[in-house]
């Protein structure tokens, strides 16, 4: 499953500073059964917009580890917070995909 939200840096900030917040404390959650990667994506024109996307085995290991949250996970997340607004996009359960080698195969 994919959980995905949307990160907007208020003034006086950047996406730097997030970024590396997001970095440490992603490194931490990734530890956690289940996680399967995370991305930080930037919109294009936009630097001040950004969407992560972490994918999990399942969304029960997923909110298992949100109940679980170490305090330094917690300590990273909260020295951000004030310098961005964070929506939640949503959670989603994967359900087609088609990759390169597809394309591959019928050339």
């Amino acid at each position: 499953m994919k959980y995905i939200f949307e990160v907007r840096i208020k003034e006086g900030f950047t996406a730097e500073e997030y970024a590396d917040a997001w970095v440490r404390a992603s490194q931490l959650i990734q530890r956690a059964p289940g996680a399967m990667g995370t991305e930080l994506l930037q919109k294009i024109g936009d630097e001040n917009t950004l969407i992560a996307i972490a994918t999990w085995h399942s969304k029960i290991e997923r909110d298992a580890m949100q109940s679980r949250h170490t305090a330094e996970i917690d300590r990273i997340i909260q020295s951000v917070a004030p310098f961005v607004g964070i929506r939640l996009l949503g959670e989603y359960e994967d359900f087609r995909k088609v990759d390169s080698s597809f394309a591959d195969s019928k050339r």
